[in-house]
């Protein structure tokens, strides 16, 4: 299933109550909060309270993406607000699978990200504990940046790995999302798309939401044929040029 999940970054937080609202009527399922510490990302953005705040306003998950060194120590703070899905870097948590069952232990679904650089493989011994993956297609810390191609291949790479292990979680996709990239994207094998800026920042949010959501679902019904070469292979069960498993 497509999901459109608005990044809250680029929202107007003079208004955040009435943005969400328009985006929910747009048709996003799903709310992402980018909580960024100025240390792991060089931005400071927002913590638990403006969870809650969104809890109050909206009933759609909220999506909570730690950017942040020692994740641990503030999960349950995240949790206690109302973050229904919390995400956390692999490049930031030293003990990974601990860090994931404590999101599961206090109520939340947990997800894993990877940044530009960092190889999909890494994540091996955790894909069977997490509910999302988030494939990062900008460097984090920083909203309307330019979309990284590379990005398909690893959102292709982790659609053919959980085919062929038979495993449950979902492909996430933050950076750069927009009418040009959306269709590649998801036809890549991505089903949450995170956008900012192409949502926010110009127009009226709920009809830039209901456009972006209609490309990508507009997108998921393409023939196997349309696909680019490099990524085709992966929509039959089988990843084409990319590395498979040992």
């Amino acid at each position: 299933m497509i999901e459109l999940a608005p990044s809250i970054l680029s929202a107007d937080f003079a208004r955040l109550g009435a943005d969400v609202q328009a985006v929910v009527e747009g048709g996003a399922s799903v709310l992402h909060v980018d909580v960024m510490d100025g240390h792991f990302v060089p931005n400071i953005t927002i913590g638990p309270p403006v969870v809650a705040s969104l809890r109050k306003v909206s009933k759609v998950p909220l999506d909570c993406h730690l950017m942040i060194e020692r994740p641990d120590e503030f999960i349950p703070a995240f949790a206690e607000a109302g973050a229904a899905w919390i995400s956390v870097h692999q490049e930031a948590c030293i003990h990974l699978d601990r860090t994931l069952h404590l999101i599961a232990a206090h109520g939340c679904k947990p997800g894993v990200v990877i940044n530009p650089a960092t190889p999909v493989h890494t994540l091996d011994e955790v894909l069977p504990l997490v509910h999302h993956v988030l494939v990062m297609s900008v460097n984090p810390g920083f909203g309307g940046q330019t979309f990284i191609h590379s990005s398909l291949k690893k959102i292709a790479l982790l659609s053919n790995i959980r085919e062929s292990r038979g495993l449950g979680f979902r492909i996430e996709v933050d950076g750069g999302i927009h009418h040009q990239t959306v269709a590649d994207v998801v036809r890549a094998g991505a089903e949450i798309l995170v956008a900012g800026s192409d949502i926010f920042e110009h127009g009226d949010p709920r009809e830039n939401a209901r456009r972006l959501l209609k490309s990508a679902l507009d997108a998921a019904k393409q023939p196997v044929q349309d696909l680019p070469s490099t990524l085709r292979g992966n929509a039959t069960g089988n990843a084409g040029n990319l590395p498979s498993l040992p």
